[in-house]
């Protein structure tokens, strides 16, 4: 029986890939370096403005490459922060458009349940062109529009490595 196993293995081993599945893929990440840029101009700006946060980004898997907080900032911010990350890059767009997606359409009200997936403003998907490769997400300034725009300010300063 063991012989059996084994030779059927071999021949499996012995046949052609389909085309498809040959060679190996190539993707972009994000690096460490890029993701602490982010997230410290993310905090100066926040700062700049009074505001004590937590930010954090994750990259193409939804794995937290940085999270920084804020001295001073409210310890869930950090948890916040990761969350809005998150959301942005697994649904591929602003946590504020996914709040407004679960408002229109009932039948997207599930998604909201996702473990890890927060529906609020402050998290903004890192595109390469039309390719998500992360998301940052920031937590604790007033409003979240606040949130975003420190956000968005970690994007700005890596923009031009994203074009």
């Amino acid at each position: 029986m063991f012989e059996q196993v084994r030779a059927i293995a071999l021949i499996g081993l012995l046949l052609p890939l389909p085309a498809s599945a040959q060679g190996l893929v190539t993707v972009r990440e994000i690096s460490y370096d890029m993701a602490l840029a982010m997230a410290t101009t993310a905090i100066e700006r926040c700062r700049s403005q009074g505001f004590k946060i937590g930010v954090s980004v994750v990259d193409r898997g939804g794995h937290v490459l940085v999270t920084l907080r804020d001295h001073g900032a409210a310890h869930h911010t950090v948890e916040l922060a990761q969350r809005k990350a998150y959301t942005s890059r697994v649904f591929r767009q602003t946590t504020r458009a996914f709040s407004q997606r679960l408002l229109d359409n009932p039948i997207s009200r599930g998604l909201g349940t996702t473990t890890g997936v927060v529906a609020t403003l402050g998290g903004l998907p890192i595109k390469l062109g039309d390719e998500t490769i992360g998301g940052i997400g920031v937590s604790g300034a007033p409003g979240g529009e606040n949130d975003e725009a420190c956000a968005q300010a970690g994007l700005d300063k890596v923009a031009d490595l994203l074009r």
